[in-house]
């Protein structure tokens, strides 16, 4: 690794991953550990120039007051306390706050500001070539950023030794099955297999409403196509994945509780047979793009709409029916071609449309019906942690709930949600 690197150990902050943020911002290189890493295990991670060591509200884990070993505050390395054993908290003012952090970075720790795109796809070219050796890649290609960054950036370590595999299983957006074939197999030159799953999905989905049971469900599914488009190929012994540091961070630390559990970093099964390849785990999204970026891909592609791993299944709330996914689908593309109309699909980061499993009383061509309710959200993010709702003009909301309401079979009301992240999340489940 090129980059030199300063180390965030988390002793309960609720700000590590806005304090790793800010570090990678100045040009160099931050990780988050846990607070009970060896000195060993420190001094094992590369070009470690510094550590940070950040107090916070979830320092008391099962009643005991967490710190690191004494070994670490005894070594070499320049450490940075902060709301800490009696330590000043971080300077309200983010002039001070920035200029506290370049004296320690660059003045204390001597740290070169060397943290680029072009470093880090180096780095992760030589690392992908190490692990994978001659041997052949199997990654699942949705089409979104992460996997399409994922997919460029194997392909420059490996070329043909990878295989892309898209698996339709009827949890897309409108024509995104046919986008991904037409981008990936015709213009790009991929090896793509395209997998026509979508009775699969959506039959072993049949009245689950639980929507960890349904990710379970969705991401070992997905693995399951995998591992039997990998017994059709000879020498598949890795499975790329898109993970991010979000997902990671929101899976769960050892003094953050989980969020949620995402399909990359949980509900494997357990006879898996594939090692992974995660090579964009370390990044932020809007570092993702910049990866994309750098690796050429088209603005088209590295700024695409964000879309989890479940799909529209995170989106059709409680139990998945085949006609409330339709209606899902349906109104997300008026809401995304609207958008696109009025000059918002460049500004929000994030829209989409979920409806839950609820009907409501309305009137349509004088009669009483009983027919569900769309939720509109649109959030703008830097970096998925936190989010703040887009103010799109009134008038362009009663337009668009005149055409989800005329044109969307079984819909009859429609409602722009409001929320912030936190307290709510980006997706609804």
């Amino acid at each position: 690794m090129k980059q030199d690197m300063i180390a965030v150990l988390d002793l309960g902050s609720e700000e590590n991953p806005k304090i790793a943020r800010e570090i990678r911002a100045l040009g160099v290189y931050s990780e988050i550990h846990p607070h009970d890493i060896t000195l060993a295990e420190l001094k094992a991670l590369p070009n470690v120039k510094g550590i940070i060591l950040n107090g916070g509200p979830n320092r008391v884990v099962d009643g005991v007051s967490i710190d690191v070993a004494k070994e670490i505050y005894d070594c070499d390395i320049p450490a940075l306390l902060v709301d800490h054993r009696g330590d000043a908290p971080w300077p309200a003012d983010d002039g001070e706050r920035e200029t506290a952090l370049k004296n320690f970075i660059f003045t204390i720790c001597g740290a070169e500001a060397n943290w680029n795109m072009d470093n880090f796809i180096a780095d992760q070219v030589e690392l992908i070539r190490n692990q994978v050796g001659d041997k052949k890649v199997l990654l699942a290609l949705s089409g979104g950023v992460d996997s399409s960054v994922v997919a460029a950036l194997l392909i420059k370590a490996i070329g043909k030794q990878l295989t892309c595999v898209h698996v339709n299983h009827g949890l897309l957006r409108k024509g995104e099955p046919e986008q991904v074939v037409q981008v990936f197999r015709d213009e790009m030159d991929a090896n793509l297999v395209y997998v026509d799953a979508v009775d699969r999905f959506l039959d072993k989905l049949a009245g689950v409403a639980e929507p960890e049971k349904k990710r379970k469900i969705i991401g070992g599914e997905f693995i399951r196509v995998f591992e039997e488009e990998a017994r059709k190929l000879d020498g598949i012994q890795f499975l790329g994945q898109g993970t991010i540091y979000p997902d990671i961070i929101e899976s769960g630390t050892k003094t953050v509780k989980a969020v949620k559990s995402h399909h990359n970093v949980g509900g494997l099964p357990e006879d898996l047979d594939f090692e992974l390849v995660e090579p964009l785990k370390m990044l932020f999204k809007d570092e993702v793009r910049a990866c994309g970026k750098a690796l050429g891909l088209p603005d088209s592609m590295v700024y695409r709409q964000p879309f989890p791993g479940p799909g529209l299944g995170v989106r059709c709330l409680g139990a998945i029916t085949r006609d409330r996914l339709e209606a899902v689908r349906e109104s997300d593309a008026i809401l995304r071609e609207e958008f696109a109309k009025n000059g918002l699909e460049g500004k929000v980061w994030q829209y989409f449309t979920a409806i839950p499993d609820l009907k409501s009383v309305g009137v349509r061509d004088n009669r009483r019906t009983e027919e569900w309710c769309v939720i509109i959200r649109a959030v703008n993010t830097v970096d998925a942690m936190t989010a703040t709702v887009e103010n799109v003009p009134f008038d362009l909301l009663q337009h668009i709930m005149t055409r989800i309401t005329s044109e969307v079979k079984g819909v009859n009301r429609v409602l722009f949600d409001l929320t912030t992240k936190p307290t709510g999340t980006i997706e609804w489940e």
